[in-house]
């Protein structure tokens, strides 16, 4: 079966990660800068006219019902079509390492069926199909790097400077559901303002995690070992590492040249740099046009 788009699904670090609250019903308030890495999967989507949804998996074998599937079949409900499509999926991006993969992969495959199957949605109207997904999946339909609020569904759209960065990997994944419900998680970090990170984040210093921390990341060292040796790792090559996400992944601005082939089996490593915006940016617009 022929392939009719070739789609990447980029990865994210978070910059920083602040928890400044809990609603009602459980769900955790956050502050995020969410910044778009050239580490990807590829995605490639065919036509079905059975109206069936099939996956092959080209590197690693995912779960039956994986995003990739239930976004196709989310935008199926929401719009009656009748189509389908076969999707092969190459994956990259690991799990569990706070990069966004998943709900990546569930973007993409959003945009990609909604100009496969000439749906002509909004960004907006994807966005609503893509949040009861996760709560990231609107983050990557939004276009770019974002600040980021609430649960993930307040997105205001950042520039960023383009800038070469570490990402560290160990073997071992982490359960965002165990960190949340970690009583020892910090809740209320107080409320940070987009201006205040701009100025210094991006300002006197090289060192662009000098901006807050990741409330997560203690909690998350105590589960997972393997953080930790990643932090040491990059701490020894002379840069300050921070935990992404609720995930296992550690990264850290590349501040001079490094020799990453000294890293140990249990850790992977990758030379990224930041996107200067989504690679399909301008794939659905706020008027639903293609």
């Amino acid at each position: 079966m022929q392939s009719l788009y070739d789609i990447p699904a980029p990865a994210k670090l978070n910059l920083f990660l602040h928890i400044v609250g809990r609603r009602a019903d459980g769900y955790h308030l956050l502050q995020s800068v969410f910044m778009l890495i050239d580490w990807c999967d590829t995605l490639h989507f065919a036509l079905r006219n059975d109206g069936q949804i099939s996956r092959e998996d080209l590197s690693i074998s995912l779960p039956a019902d994986d995003l990739i599937v239930r976004a196709a079949r989310a935008l199926q409900r929401a719009t009656g079509c009748t189509q389908g499509a076969h999707i092969g999926v190459l994956k990259s991006i690991p799990a569990q390492a706070g990069m966004g993969g998943g709900s990546s992969d569930a973007a993409s495959t959003l945009l990609a069926l909604n100009r496969l199957w000439n749906l002509k949605l909004s960004v907006q109207q994807l966005s609503e199909i893509g949040l009861a997904l996760g709560a990231d999946v609107p983050f990557f339909l939004s276009g770019g790097h974002a600040w980021v609020e609430g649960i993930g569904e307040k997105i205001s759209p950042l520039t960023l400077p383009k800038l070469p960065w570490v990402v560290v990997k160990p073997d071992a994944g982490l359960d965002t559901k165990m960190i949340f419900s970690d009583p020892e998680l910090k809740r209320d970090s107080e409320p940070a303002t987009i201006t205040g990170f701009a100025a210094d984040a991006f300002g006197k210093t090289q060192n662009n995690l000098s901006f807050g921390r990741n409330d997560l990341q203690a909690v998350a060292q105590k589960l997972c070992p393997g953080v930790n040796q990643a932090l040491r790792w990059l701490g020894d090559k002379g840069l300050s590492g921070r935990m992404t996400g609720s995930g296992s992944a550690v990264f850290a601005q590349k501040l001079h040249d490094i020799d990453v082939g000294d890293a140990p089996e249990t850790l992977q490593v990758r030379l990224c740099s930041s996107l200067d915006v989504h690679p399909l940016s301008g794939w659905a617009d706020s008027d639903g046009k293609i």
